[in-house]
């Protein structure tokens, strides 16, 4: 075996073993503590679990107010109460922050509705709102992979979700989804 192949072989392994700490989750909470000394920021959900996440100068913040941003208690405009989702990765033993989406203003809106259908192939969600209008997304990666992982294939159509958007040159964009 040539030494290129080997080296194409051992980069490939190396990737893939990297590849599996990346797979991407996401919570939806409120902001219990920062700590940014310690690069910890602690969301609690509504079950009242608790998800320590380490974060990196990599990690990124969406939808933070300006005036939060310079607030003592505060990394990137997240506070104690700031309702955000939270995408991360198993890094090792902890949970590393890769993106925080704030929900509320300038941050993700919430739309309740029922799922007429989901297409993670062709990452798009459509639900039925409450008006009886239907709603169609598009789903990031995040959100076609990890998304309403809580609800099954064969139930998905007709289950209660709350979509968490944004909007990109005119198109609904679902960051996360989850059944209500």
């Amino acid at each position: 075996m040539s030494v290129f192949v080997r080296v194409v072989l051992a980069l490939s392994l190396a990737s893939m073993a990297f590849g599996a700490d990346d797979v991407v989750s996401a919570v939806h909470g409120t902001v219990d503590k920062v700590d940014a000394g310690g690069k910890v920021v602690v969301v609690k959900t509504a079950d009242g679990t608790e998800h320590t996440l380490h974060f990196m100068k990599e990690t990124t913040v969406h939808g933070a107010d300006a005036s939060a941003m310079a607030a003592k208690d505060s990394w990137h405009g997240l506070t104690k109460g700031s309702e955000v989702v939270a995408h991360y990765t198993k890094r090792g033993t902890e949970d590393t922050a890769v993106e925080f989406d704030r929900v509320g203003k300038g941050g993700l809106k919430a739309t309740e509705g029922t799922i007429k259908a989901v297409d993670r192939g062709t990452k798009t969600i459509v639900i039925k709102t409450g008006d009886g209008t239907e709603e169609t997304f598009k789903l990031t990666g995040h959100a076609a992979d990890d998304a309403g992982k809580d609800i099954g294939k064969e139930t998905e159509k007709g289950t209660k979700v709350v979509v968490y958007s944004s909007e990109d040159a005119g198109k609904k964009v679902a960051h996360f989804f989850e059944k209500i």
